[in-house]
């Protein structure tokens, strides 16, 4: 497989980005935030190269894709929507926007079939006393209402 819009392949990018980590330790976790941020995702071609470049088994290695959330197996949506999950968020009306989110038809840890959004659920943001707090496209918003994040998307996916 070759990434969008070049010739090159799934391999070359993670054998690159595992060569700048040789000789590490622990290093497949940076690896696969590496492999993440330049091809969007981590795909399935890129299972087999890593296990090889760790001597680990093809198991071992999707075992840890699948393991942590942050991973993603699927290219993300135009937009992505992290909706903070945690404690302080929870107590300040997380649920509500994850309910809003699930009437206008987005499922947690799905894209929809348009490849217009994807909506995650996150357990910390790192923004609690302003909770509860939406990531959309890397941008923190805070004390998001599920009106709030109704215009927050309306405004991020038409544009």
């Amino acid at each position: 497989m070759t990434t969008s819009g070049s010739d090159v392949t799934v391999e070359h990018v993670v054998r690159r980005v595992a060569a700048r980590h040789r000789g590490e330790r622990g290093a497949l976790l940076p690896v696969l935030h590496a492999v993440q941020a330049e091809l969007g995702h981590v795909p399935q071609e890129a299972i087999p190269v890593l296990a090889d470049e760790f001597n680990l088994s093809r198991a071992d290695v999707h075992g840890v894709v699948t393991f942590y959330h942050d991973f993603r197996r699927e290219p993300a949506g135009r937009t992505t929507v992290r909706i903070c999950r945690a404690e302080a968020c929870q107590a300040l009306g997380a649920n509500s926007l994850v309910g809003y989110a699930r009437e206008a038809g987005l499922t947690l840890g799905e894209t929809t079939a348009d490849g217009a959004v994807t909506v995650e659920q996150v357990f910390c943001l790192g923004n609690c006393a302003l909770g509860p707090a939406v990531e959309v496209n890397g941008r923190l918003h805070g004390r998001v209402s599920p009106a709030g994040l109704g215009a927050i998307l309306n405004g991020t996916v038409s544009s």
